[in-house]
């Protein structure tokens, strides 16, 4: 697994009150799609292909943890579809080239981790040319 040292060190000063939630979600992401690299991007962890931003968590207000699918910082030509065709209720579509995943604690996301291992890998084909 590939967790990145700079992000464990921005956690540690947090001490964030969903630490434990916010590591079993970098876990099942970098397990469920094995090329993503991590970094802190917008005050939180960042996922990559690359270069290219593919899934941003957001940690703040530390009320929930969210999942950013999205196709990076410059704002793209919306596809006419999703870029899913899953139903899951799982994500709240925004636009079709981007949608979230929240979470308000372990049990959230340990029912999701199935469901959310097929999202992480679609969402990178679907983003990744």
């Amino acid at each position: 697994m590939n967790k990145n040292q700079d992000v464990t060190t921005f956690l540690d000063q947090l001490n964030h009150p969903l630490r434990a939630e916010i590591e079993q979600l970098r876990e099942l992401l970098l397990k469920a799609e094995p090329k993503l690299s991590e970094n802190v991007k917008w005050n939180g962890p960042n996922y990559c292909i690359g270069d290219a931003d593919r899934i941003t968590m957001k940690i703040q207000p530390p009320k929930q943890i969210q999942l950013i699918f999205h196709r990076g910082v410059k704002k793209l030509e919306q596809p006419k579809e999703r870029l899913l065709s899953t139903n899951t209720k799982l994500l709240a579509w925004k636009e079709n080239d981007r949608a979230i995943a929240s979470f308000k604690n372990k049990t959230e996301i340990e029912n999701s981790k199935s469901e959310l291992k097929d999202i992480v890998k679609d969402w990178i084909k679907a983003t990744i040319e």
